[in-house]
């Protein structure tokens, strides 16, 4: 079954390695295209993560660095993977492509200057998080203890977004900042969030969160990372484990606004028989276990389809 994920973090992996990684099969990537191909995935979203130890000057070249790698690495030496910069692109995808798009995760690059976002959403950018875990010129992100709103620049940004049919990603932001957010996005999403009522954690949705987002028909990726499926303390996640967190947001109401957001690449620790996206199917698999084909096609990415091809 085709999958579509909303986050991984290879390029930041690439850049790291001043380009000497492969992105066609360097084992070191957890997302390389051949474990894309193997684990069955069609569409992959490519996360513009700079670190916040940079100065100013060096994020957005740090930024620019990555795109620069997703345009040499990613496209120019695999003409079967195919940038998607209209959503309807995905449609057009043959059997043997695989889509890939940018994401922004956190602004930080872009200082206090939306020419800065323009020239990100010109090279392809499509769905941007306003923070990382913590505070920008934009809003505070979930681990800033200050927790507060959106800035007006932060507003800024997502006018940014409303006129150019950005999606505005609401996973990184403190509870907050998610509800200024949600006032005024028009293209919500949560691209690598899990339940907060299945395990407690800071970058988790509460249910509140989650059902105003399935009210606005925006769609929430389950994210793979153990720290935010169970305790450590109780053993190593498993499958069954992160499943529990869909579970819940159908629970609530969440069935047709469920999808995948691994965060491979990005991650210090993995699940269980999920440790990289060749083994994504390993999730499918167990999901077509409880749900129908049809609910697990809409988990993989039939929801997400429906949402983007509306815009």
């Amino acid at each position: 079954m085709h999958i579509i994920d909303l986050h991984c973090d290879s390029l930041f992996r690439i850049w790291l390695a001043k380009g000497q990684l492969s992105f066609h099969d360097a084992p070191e990537l957890e997302t390389s295209k051949q474990r894309l191909i193997e684990g069955g995935v069609k569409v992959q979203g490519f996360a513009v993560f700079v670190p916040p130890n940079l100065n100013d000057t060096e994020k957005f070249q740090s930024a620019l660095d990555q795109i620069h790698y997703f345009y040499e690495e990613v496209l120019e030496k695999n003409q079967d993977i195919k940038h998607i910069t209209h959503w309807s692109d995905i449609d057009q995808l043959q059997e043997h492509e695989i889509g890939a798009f940018l994401t922004l995760e956190g602004v930080d690059p872009i200082g206090n200057d939306l020419h800065k976002l323009s020239i990100l959403y010109r090279l392809g950018v499509r769905s941007v998080g306003l923070t990382w875990n913590y505070a920008n010129l934009a809003a505070d992100g979930a681990l800033e203890p200050r927790g507060a709103g959106l800035s007006t620049f932060g507003r800024n940004i997502i006018e940014f977004n409303n006129k150019h049919k950005i999606l505005t990603d609401v996973s990184h932001l403190n509870e907050r900042g998610f509800w200024d957010t949600l006032d005024i996005a028009d293209y919500l999403i949560a691209s690598h969030s899990n339940a907060k009522a299945v395990y407690d954690h800071p970058r988790s949705l509460s249910d509140e969160q989650a059902k105003a987002l399935f009210a606005k028909d925006a769609t929430v990726h389950v994210v793979y990372f153990p720290e935010f499926i169970k305790s450590a303390a109780k053993g190593n996640a498993t499958i069954a484990d992160l499943i529990k967190h869909i579970d819940h947001f159908c629970s609530l109401g969440g069935v047709s606004n469920i999808g995948l957001g691994s965060d491979f690449d990005g991650i210090t620790s993995h699940v269980e028989q999920l440790e990289h996206a060749a083994q994504s199917q390993n999730l499918i698999n167990e999901l077509l276990k409880q749900y129908s084909e049809e609910q697990v096609r809409g988990f993989a990415y039939n929801n997400f389809l429906r949402r983007v091809n509306s815009l």
